[in-house]
C-alpha cells in the first residue's frame, strides 16, 4: 500500500500524556480557568470598559465623534491585549502538558495554490485546550444571545415604544 507522505518523512506521533501529579493538575485547572476568564472578558469586559471610557469622554447630549473614536480605539487596544494574553496562557498550558508547538504555517491567503496538504500536523494532534475553550465560549455566547432574543427581548411588532 502506497503512502501519501513524502519518502523519508516520519509521521509525528502525538505526545504521550504526562503524569503531572496533583500540583500539575491544579496548575492546568488554573490555566484553563484563566483562559476562560480572559475569553469571557473578550466578549463582555472589553466592550463594557470601552463604552465606559467613551462615556467619560462624552460631555453630554448626542454622541460626539470623539467619544465614538475613543470607544473604537479602546476596544481595539483591549481586544489585542486580551488576545495576546490568551495566546500566552495557551502556550504555557501546552508546555505544561508537553505538547510540542506545530510548524509555523503561512496565512491561508499567502499559501501556494499547488494543492499541498495543509494542516497535517493539526489533524494528528487535534485541538489545543485554548481552541476548545474558545469554541465553548462561542457556543455559550450564541446560545445566550438566542435565549435573550427569543424569550426576553420582547417583540417590536405592534408596539408603539419606538423600538
Amino acid at each position: 500500500m502506497a503512502s501519501d507522505r513524502a519518502p523519508g518523512s516520519r509521521k509525528r506521533e502525538p505526545p504521550a500524556p504526562i503524569n503531572l501529579g496533583a500540583a500539575g493538575r491544579v496548575k492546568r485547572l488554573g490555566l484553563v480557568s484563566a483562559m476562560s476568564l480572559v475569553t469571557l472578558n473578550v466578549w463582555t469586559g472589553s466592550p463594557l470598559l470601552a463604552l465606559w471610557i467613551g462615556s467619560r469622554v462624552q460631555a453630554g447630549g448626542p454622541p460626539s465623534m470623539t467619544a465614538v473614536a475613543v470607544v473604537a480605539v479602546v476596544l481595539a487596544v483591549f481586544s489585542v491585549v486580551l488576545v495576546k494574553v490568551l495566546s500566552t496562557l495557551g502556550g504555557v498550558h501546552d508546555r505544561l502538558i508537553g505538547r510540542q508547538p506545530g510548524p509555523r504555517e503561512p496565512a491561508p491567503w499567502l499559501r501556494s495554490l499547488r494543492g499541498e496538504r495543509a494542516g497535517e500536523h493539526d489533524r494528528e494532534l487535534g485541538l489545543t485546550t485554548l481552541e476548545r475553550v474558545l469554541v465553548v465560549s462561542v457556543v455559550i455566547a450564541v446560545v445566550a444571545f438566542e435565549i435573550w432574543f427569543f424569550f426576553f427581548s420582547g417583540s417590536p411588532v405592534g408596539t408603539t415604544s419606538g423600538r
